[in-house]
Protein backbone atom coordinates (compact mmCIF):
# COMPACT_ATOMS: atom_id res chain seq x y z
CA UNK A 1 0.00 0.00 0.00
CA UNK A 2 1.23 3.57 -1.11
CA UNK A 3 2.03 5.93 2.20
CA UNK A 4 -0.98 8.14 2.97
CA UNK A 5 -0.46 11.81 3.76
CA UNK A 6 -2.91 14.20 4.70
CA UNK A 7 -3.31 17.72 4.47
CA UNK A 8 -6.13 20.52 5.09
CA UNK A 9 -8.18 21.25 2.20
CA UNK A 10 -7.14 24.40 1.26
CA UNK A 11 -8.13 26.32 -2.36
CA UNK A 12 -5.36 25.14 -3.80
CA UNK A 13 -6.86 21.34 -3.18
CA UNK A 14 -10.70 22.30 -4.31
CA UNK A 15 -9.55 19.89 -7.86
CA UNK A 16 -8.56 17.14 -5.50
CA UNK A 17 -11.68 17.38 -3.34
CA UNK A 18 -14.04 17.73 -6.67
CA UNK A 19 -12.38 14.81 -7.91
CA UNK A 20 -12.57 12.56 -4.40
CA UNK A 21 -16.85 13.03 -3.97
CA UNK A 22 -16.77 12.65 -8.13
CA UNK A 23 -20.15 13.89 -9.83
CA UNK A 24 -22.70 12.84 -7.16
CA UNK A 25 -21.11 15.17 -4.53
CA UNK A 26 -19.83 11.96 -2.37
CA UNK A 27 -23.42 10.42 -0.93
CA UNK A 28 -26.38 11.54 -2.75
CA UNK A 29 -25.34 15.25 -3.69
CA UNK A 30 -24.42 15.92 0.14
CA UNK A 31 -20.84 17.85 -0.42
CA UNK A 32 -20.57 17.41 3.37
CA UNK A 33 -22.59 20.15 4.12
CA UNK A 34 -24.98 18.03 6.04
CA UNK A 35 -24.05 19.16 9.43
CA UNK A 36 -23.49 22.57 8.54
CA UNK A 37 -27.13 23.67 7.19
CA UNK A 38 -31.05 23.05 8.43
CA UNK A 39 -32.06 19.74 7.04
CA UNK A 40 -34.80 21.89 4.53
CA UNK A 41 -32.21 24.40 3.19
CA UNK A 42 -29.72 20.85 2.74
CA UNK A 43 -32.46 19.38 0.74
CA UNK A 44 -33.03 21.98 -0.92
CA UNK A 45 -29.79 22.34 -2.05
CA UNK A 46 -28.78 18.90 -2.22
CA UNK A 47 -26.28 18.58 -4.77
CA UNK A 48 -25.22 21.82 -6.93
CA UNK A 49 -25.96 24.29 -4.02
CA UNK A 50 -24.46 21.83 -1.44
CA UNK A 51 -21.38 22.07 -3.55
CA UNK A 52 -21.47 25.89 -4.29
CA UNK A 53 -21.15 26.32 -0.17
CA UNK A 54 -18.26 23.80 0.58
CA UNK A 55 -16.10 25.23 -2.29
CA UNK A 56 -17.23 29.20 -0.96
CA UNK A 57 -16.36 27.67 2.46
CA UNK A 58 -12.86 26.47 1.23
CA UNK A 59 -12.34 29.67 -0.73
CA UNK A 60 -12.85 31.82 1.51
CA UNK A 61 -10.02 30.28 4.07
CA UNK A 62 -11.95 28.42 5.91
CA UNK A 63 -10.63 24.49 6.89
CA UNK A 64 -13.71 22.43 6.77
CA UNK A 65 -11.72 18.94 6.50
CA UNK A 66 -8.44 16.96 6.05
CA UNK A 67 -7.88 15.24 2.87
CA UNK A 68 -6.05 11.77 2.77
CA UNK A 69 -3.79 11.05 -0.46
CA UNK A 70 -1.99 7.99 -1.71
CA UNK A 71 0.92 9.19 -3.02
CA UNK A 72 -1.11 11.81 -5.61
CA UNK A 73 -4.00 10.80 -5.84
CA UNK A 74 -6.73 11.86 -3.17
CA UNK A 75 -8.40 8.65 -1.59
CA UNK A 76 -10.00 10.28 1.72
CA UNK A 77 -11.81 13.11 3.54
CA UNK A 78 -12.76 13.91 6.57
CA UNK A 79 -14.58 16.83 8.12
CA UNK A 80 -13.16 18.15 11.22
CA UNK A 81 -13.84 22.14 12.94
CA UNK A 82 -15.01 23.76 16.39
CA UNK A 83 -18.68 22.20 17.37
CA UNK A 84 -20.70 25.63 16.64
CA UNK A 85 -19.35 25.29 12.69
CA UNK A 86 -21.99 22.54 12.98
CA UNK A 87 -25.69 23.58 13.60
CA UNK A 88 -26.84 19.87 12.98
CA UNK A 89 -25.25 18.40 16.09
CA UNK A 90 -27.08 21.30 18.22
CA UNK A 91 -30.61 19.80 16.83
CA UNK A 92 -29.96 16.29 17.77
CA UNK A 93 -31.65 14.98 20.96
CA UNK A 94 -28.67 11.58 20.70
CA UNK A 95 -25.86 14.06 19.62
CA UNK A 96 -26.64 16.89 21.84
CA UNK A 97 -23.32 18.79 23.83
CA UNK A 98 -22.29 16.59 27.26
CA UNK A 99 -21.29 19.19 28.68
CA UNK A 100 -20.27 23.20 28.57
CA UNK A 101 -16.37 22.71 27.11
CA UNK A 102 -15.72 23.71 24.07
CA UNK A 103 -15.02 20.93 21.74
CA UNK A 104 -14.05 20.38 18.27
CA UNK A 105 -16.25 17.83 15.90
CA UNK A 106 -15.78 15.04 13.50
CA UNK A 107 -18.57 14.84 11.58
CA UNK A 108 -17.87 13.10 8.37
CA UNK A 109 -15.85 10.32 6.56
CA UNK A 110 -15.73 10.26 2.90
CA UNK A 111 -12.91 7.36 1.43
CA UNK A 112 -12.90 6.44 -1.94
CA UNK A 113 -14.58 3.16 -2.42
CA UNK A 114 -10.90 0.90 -3.67
CA UNK A 115 -9.57 2.43 -0.23
CA UNK A 116 -11.85 1.57 2.19
CA UNK A 117 -11.20 -0.78 5.00
CA UNK A 118 -7.45 0.16 4.41
CA UNK A 119 -6.26 2.08 7.47
CA UNK A 120 -7.89 5.72 5.74
CA UNK A 121 -10.36 6.84 8.28
CA UNK A 122 -7.56 5.69 11.17
CA UNK A 123 -4.78 7.84 9.34
CA UNK A 124 -7.55 10.99 9.28
CA UNK A 125 -8.69 10.76 12.45
CA UNK A 126 -4.90 10.92 13.87
CA UNK A 127 -4.62 13.88 11.61
CA UNK A 128 -7.79 15.28 12.72
CA UNK A 129 -6.74 15.40 16.39
CA UNK A 130 -3.55 17.08 15.29
CA UNK A 131 -4.84 19.18 13.28
CA UNK A 132 -7.61 20.37 15.99
CA UNK A 133 -4.65 20.89 18.59
CA UNK A 134 -2.68 22.67 16.10
CA UNK A 135 -5.95 25.14 16.69
CA UNK A 136 -5.78 25.21 20.11
CA UNK A 137 -8.39 22.54 20.46
CA UNK A 138 -8.49 20.55 23.90
CA UNK A 139 -10.99 18.21 23.31
CA UNK A 140 -12.01 16.71 20.17
CA UNK A 141 -15.17 14.15 19.61
CA UNK A 142 -16.39 11.35 17.15
CA UNK A 143 -19.87 10.38 16.04
CA UNK A 144 -19.08 7.26 15.18
CA UNK A 145 -21.45 3.93 14.56
CA UNK A 146 -21.16 0.75 15.84
CA UNK A 147 -22.38 -1.09 13.21
CA UNK A 148 -25.29 -3.95 13.15
CA UNK A 149 -23.64 -7.24 11.00
CA UNK A 150 -24.76 -7.44 7.92
CA UNK A 151 -27.09 -4.17 8.36
CA UNK A 152 -24.60 -1.05 7.33
CA UNK A 153 -23.06 -0.89 3.80
CA UNK A 154 -19.97 1.26 4.14
CA UNK A 155 -21.39 4.13 2.53
CA UNK A 156 -23.83 4.67 5.63
CA UNK A 157 -20.89 4.96 7.73
CA UNK A 158 -20.10 8.30 7.14
CA UNK A 159 -19.49 9.52 10.70
CA UNK A 160 -17.06 6.22 11.07
CA UNK A 161 -17.03 3.29 13.39
CA UNK A 162 -16.41 3.31 16.72
CA UNK A 163 -13.42 1.11 16.56
CA UNK A 164 -11.53 3.08 14.45
CA UNK A 165 -12.00 5.83 16.83
CA UNK A 166 -11.03 3.39 20.10
CA UNK A 167 -7.92 2.80 18.69
CA UNK A 168 -6.99 6.58 18.10
CA UNK A 169 -7.45 7.25 21.84
CA UNK A 170 -10.52 8.23 21.95
CA UNK A 171 -13.33 7.00 24.74
CA UNK A 172 -17.03 7.08 25.12
CA UNK A 173 -18.21 9.63 26.95
CA UNK A 174 -22.45 9.24 26.31
CA UNK A 175 -24.75 6.70 24.39
CA UNK A 176 -28.27 8.06 24.08
CA UNK A 177 -28.74 5.59 21.49
CA UNK A 178 -27.53 1.76 21.32
CA UNK A 179 -25.53 1.99 17.83
CA UNK A 180 -24.45 6.03 17.99
CA UNK A 181 -21.24 6.91 21.18
CA UNK A 182 -20.37 10.66 21.55
CA UNK A 183 -16.36 9.48 21.86
CA UNK A 184 -13.69 12.09 23.04
CA UNK A 185 -10.25 12.71 23.09
CA UNK A 186 -7.97 14.97 25.36
CA UNK A 187 -5.57 16.72 23.30
CA UNK A 188 -4.13 18.72 26.27
CA UNK A 189 -1.47 16.68 26.58
CA UNK A 190 0.61 15.33 23.82
CA UNK A 191 -0.01 11.93 22.85
CA UNK A 192 3.43 9.70 21.88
Amino acid sequence: MKKLTVHPVTPDRWQDFETLFGSNGGCGGCWCIWWRRTRSEFERKKGAGNKRAMKKIIASGGVPGLIAYAGDEPVGWCAVAPREDYPGLERSRILAPVDDQSVWSITCFFIARGWRRRGVSAALIQAAAKHAQKHGAKIIEGYPHIPKKDRATDAFIWTGVASAFAAAGFVEVARRSSHRPIMRRSLQAKRK
